[in-house]
């Protein structure tokens, strides 16, 4: 069953119930009102009789003897009397005697109205007894009256009015209430049915467009609502949101996807030649008759340098891969000119020639001081490698950050090779005299950003280049008591 369907079943099941407690609420007014207003008219009448006839024409015989109720009273007797010309038609009246036999009519009638037992009761306990009889298949309601005199009662009056007129207005009441009750829940379905599919449009709008977006793989597509910010308003936005989060999160994928791929490739070609030297100088091993001796120590050095050469490459990939994975970073400070200090002197333990321009400043970053060293290791093996000049070192405070600066007197790099210098395993226009996987770089670009940093690199053809590594800087703040006040140490 459909959200449309039902939400309008609900909407005419209040409506219907609503009607329901109405209509049986004003049918029982009304029912009540029309009978309590036919009680009315019926005591008026049975109160004017009682004291115009009765009491006028009985009252003196009664006082001197009690009268005899089982005589009829001849209807002469109170025929011209002007309460009984004043009373409408439409009630019957009887005058009964105390054991309820007829004793007058007016109107000539010789049945008396049936009173049960208990009214009997009633009206020897001198009260009045309401009761609606039936003598002729005809609905009345009947006031009993008791007449005492001198504290006996003396007979019975009989006021009744028939009921076919207000049974037959409340049954057309009943009617009315029930044609106008179907036909109001048959619009009310119609108009609700009506009113949820407007209400509900929108929605269908956003069902239609996720379907239209899984059918074409299209995260591009938008819902296009243009009504209020209601709840369906929001739920459009948040979609839209939603779906350009997931544009977002798709288009990060396959860049990452097809980097990885990239990368895989990469690895299998670096990993390639290497494996191949160790095998085929295995099979030169194990050739008959064995080659002469000095061939097979060169056969074993070329194989301990491709060893070694897989090692190294292994190693950058396991360091590559735990910076893009950001872990075992720790976040303590690192004193940067103790650190470049001991990364110098390991550079010129590889080359000893080579002039190294330390100028850092005393200054302190926040990150894992293994990470900033091999940020440093791996731009000044790269400068290393691509000039022969001196390589400057510098490190200065910017802001809430420590700039460090790797600068050299190479030939520098074209704008076209610029672009690719933190892919990995590019090494621009490859010269096979120098070693490397096209790593460093990289590896230093993951490092910077995994510490919260930030690296870039400045070079142009015949000026050198120049590398500059944002990275946090580290604050100590040491808070004295508040009577002594505040006290800051600021490694800046």
């Amino acid at each position: 069953m459909s959200i449309r369907l039902r939400l309008t079943l609900l909407y005419t099941l209040i409506l219907a119930l609503t009607l329901v407690v109405f209509g049986a609420t004003l049918y029982a007014i009304q029912a009540q009102s029309t009978l309590n207003a036919l009680k009315e008219d019926i005591m008026a009448s049975s109160d004017m009789l009682v004291r115009s006839i009765f009491y006028n024409y009985l009252s003196p015989t009664v006082k001197e003897s009690p009268p005899q109720p089982q005589v009829q009273v001849p209807f002469e007797i109170i025929s011209g009397e002007q309460a009984l010309k004043d009373l409408r038609e439409r009630e019957i009246v009887r005058i009964l005697s105390t054991e309820g036999t007829l004793l007058a009519s007016p109107f000539g009638t010789v049945d008396a109205l049936p009173i049960s037992e208990e009214g009997m009761a009633a009206l020897k306990e001198a009260k009045v007894w309401w009761e609606i009889v039936a003598p002729e298949d005809e609905r009345m309601l009947v006031l009993n009256s008791p007449v005492s005199v001198n504290n006996q009662m003396a007979f019975i009056i009989q006021v009744a009015r028939p009921l076919t007129e207000r049974d037959r207005s409340l049954n057309a009441l009943s009617s009315t209430l029930i044609f106008a009750s179907l036909l109001t829940i048959l619009i009310a379905f119609g108009i609700g049915w009506a009113l949820s599919s407007a209400a509900l449009r929108p929605i269908d709008r956003i069902t239609q467009t996720a379907a239209e977006i899984e059918g074409e793989n299209d995260l591009t597509r938008r819902v296009d609502h243009k009504g209020p910010n209601d709840e369906i308003g929001r739920l459009a936005v948040t979609f839209n949101s939603m779906l350009s989060r997931l544009q977002d999160a798709y288009a990060r994928v396959n860049h990452a996807l097809g980097m990885q791929r990239d990368f895989v490739a990469d690895v299998s070609h670096e990993l390639r030649t290497p494996l191949t030297t160790v095998r085929g100088n295995l099979d030169l091993l194990r050739r008959q008759p064995p080659p002469p001796a000095e061939e097979q120590a060169d056969i074993l050095n070329d194989m301990v340098e491709e060893s070694d050469r897989l090692i190294r490459l292994v190693n950058d990939l396991l360091v590559l891969a735990r910076a893009d994975a950001g872990r075992n970073l720790q976040q303590e400070p690192v004193p940067v000119q103790p650190l470049v200090g001991e990364v110098i002197r390991q550079m010129r333990l590889l080359d000893a020639g080579r002039e190294f321009n330390d100028q850092t400043q005393d200054l302190t970053v926040l990150g894992d001081r293994d990470a900033v060293k091999q940020i440093l290791l791996s731009l000044l093996d790269n400068a290393v490698k691509h000039t022969q000049g001196a390589i400057s070192v510098k490190a200065q405070p910017e802001g809430n950050m420590v700039r460090l600066v790797v600068q050299d007197s190479g030939p520098g790099i074209s704008a076209e090779l610029l672009e690719h210098i933190f892919d990995r395993f590019d090494r621009g226009d490859t010269d096979n005299g120098i070693s490397g996987f096209g790593l460093g770089l990289p590896i230093a670009k993951a490092l910077a950003e995994a510490l919260g940093g930030s690296i870039a690199i400045e070079s142009e053809p015949g000026s050198g280049s120049k590398v500059t590594v944002l990275l946090p800087g580290y604050v100590e703040e040491e808070t004295a008591d508040h009577h002594h006040g505040d006290t800051e140490k600021n490694h800046f």
